[in-house]
């Protein structure tokens, strides 16, 4: 997942929890991988979860949107319904007083409408407004924009935009955010491999290596899709026909 967080609400013990996945197309291996994902959060913090597909096209939300049913056909033993947002139930945010009054609604606008000719105007609403906000605050929504815009382009606008703005991480190269993206990239390795080892698939210590030493959140995330199904671990870096 691309972000996990534990939601409180009023009256209800416990809260629940919300996994992000920001989906630029449709994708085989994400029905699977998302149906571990959830079974495994329910099973490690006994908390209802739900999982949001934002994504950047209306193709790719209507395919996101179809149940997931695990089972026969004589028998359903388990149906994920995936909540989907994208271009055609997102506004477009293009007003920085208007994203600054929800911050969240206007990230997310900002990822579900990324093949939007007009992104880079939504793009700098965003970070005019966060620009207002308290430093740990917009520090968080700037790095969950990064990660979700997933395209090395818009990637590249946001930073940009993130400087001109004085708002400096994530994409300013310090040791600490260095330091971060290792832990983070340390953390989906071991991930895989503990994936791979629950499902009984052997994994050598050239496959070890190659996961340990990686660092690129992008290919980690890819591999750890892939994890859940492979029937080896060297299939972990082969990419499917016609990718």
């Amino acid at each position: 997942m691309d972000s996990l967080f534990r939601v409180h609400t009023e009256g209800e013990e416990g809260g629940f929890l919300l996994a992000v996945e920001a989906q630029g197309r449709p994708d085989a291996d994400k029905p699977s991988s998302w149906t571990y994902y959830l079974a495994h959060l329910y099973a490690k913090y006994r908390l209802p979860p739900i999982l949001l597909v934002v994504c950047r096209d209306k193709t790719t939300a209507a395919w996101a949107a179809e149940p997931i049913r695990i089972g026969r056909r004589v028998h359903t033993s388990m149906v994920v319904f995936p909540l989907v947002l994208g271009p055609g139930n997102l506004p477009a945010i293009t007003d920085p007083e208007e994203a600054a009054g929800d911050l969240a609604l206007a990230v997310l606008s900002a990822l579900a409408h990324a093949k939007d000719p007009g992104h880079p105007t939504i793009l700098d609403a965003l970070a005019a407004a966060l620009s207002g906000v308290e430093r740990e605050q917009a520090y968080s929504w700037a790095e969950f924009t990064e990660t979700g815009l997933g395209d090395a382009r818009a990637r590249t606008l946001w930073r940009e935009l993130l400087s001109t703005y004085t708002l400096r991480f994530p994409g300013s190269g310090t040791i600490i955010e260095e330091a971060i993206l290792k832990g983070r990239g340390d953390s989906r390795g071991e991930d895989i491999l503990r994936v791979l080892r629950v499902r009984g698939v052997e994994v050598s210590d050239a496959v070890r290596e190659r996961v340990s030493s990686c660092d690129d959140l992008e290919v980690l995330g890819t591999w750890l899709d892939r994890a859940v199904t492979v029937g080896s671990a060297d299939e972990l870096f082969v990419e499917p026909a016609g990718a």
